[in-house]
């Protein structure tokens, strides 16, 4: 029996599963999302907490996946529920790309023109919402969008704690030394990746364009 054969006679499971696996790296991603932008923005207005910032992040991603999930375990209330702990630890994991690249974005804007916005009166608060972030949305997508392929792939593992998504198949696969079911968790979550770095790749080349 062929690996599509599996997934079309198992499509029902494939389909929860796929819903899980995108529960886990959208809420993931947003969260990381709401933590990563605004410290890339405080960092790139005080230089002085840059260092401290992204080194931490830094060593957040040289931690092995199902390490810090065993860190996390005996931690309250996040080790009640595997899905907690697994959103959690991938937040961790997408942050760097999120801070750095909203760092890199701000940053990079021409000094003439945040000179020319304050010539024109325009508060810190202003200069920022009005032109900063404007000016630099496209990396700061990229960096999202770098950071939700993470989580596609990491969230897989998520599986070994019971957290669900594709990473069950792969999982079960294993241990029953069967390719088909492994590549029925594994190939949804490769289109998975793949669609989503397509689509925030074609949205950030449209505000870069913009």
């Amino acid at each position: 029996m062929s690996v599509f054969r599996f997934i079309w006679q198992n499509q029902r499971q494939v389909l929860e599963l796929t819903l899980e696996h995108l529960w886990l790296v959208g809420l993931s991603t947003l969260l990381a999302a709401l933590i990563g932008i605004p410290l890339g923005i405080v960092i790139s207005h005080r230089p002085r907490l840059d260092k401290a910032v992204l080194a931490s992040a830094n060593i957040i991603q040289t931690i092995p996946s199902l390490a810090l999930f065993g860190f996390l375990l005996p931690v309250p209330w996040l080790g009640e529920r595997a899905d907690r702990l697994a959103i959690l630890a991938l937040t961790l994991y997408a942050l760097l790309p999120i801070i750095r690249n909203t760092y890199t974005g701000i940053r990079g804007v021409d000094p003439a023109v945040v000179e020319a916005g304050r010539g024109m009166g325009l508060t810190e608060s202003q200069l920022l919402f009005q032109v900063e972030l404007p000016l630099a949305v496209s990396v700061i997508l990229s960096g999202v969008r770098v950071a939700v392929v993470i989580s596609v792939g990491l969230a897989t593992i998520a599986a070994a704690i019971g957290a669900g998504g594709l990473g069950e198949f792969i999982f079960r696969g294993l241990a029953m030394v069967d390719d088909r079911v492994i590549l029925a968790g594994a190939i949804p979550a490769a289109i998975l990746a793949l669609g989503a770095d397509l689509v925030l790749g074609w949205l950030e080349r449209r505000l870069r364009a913009r």
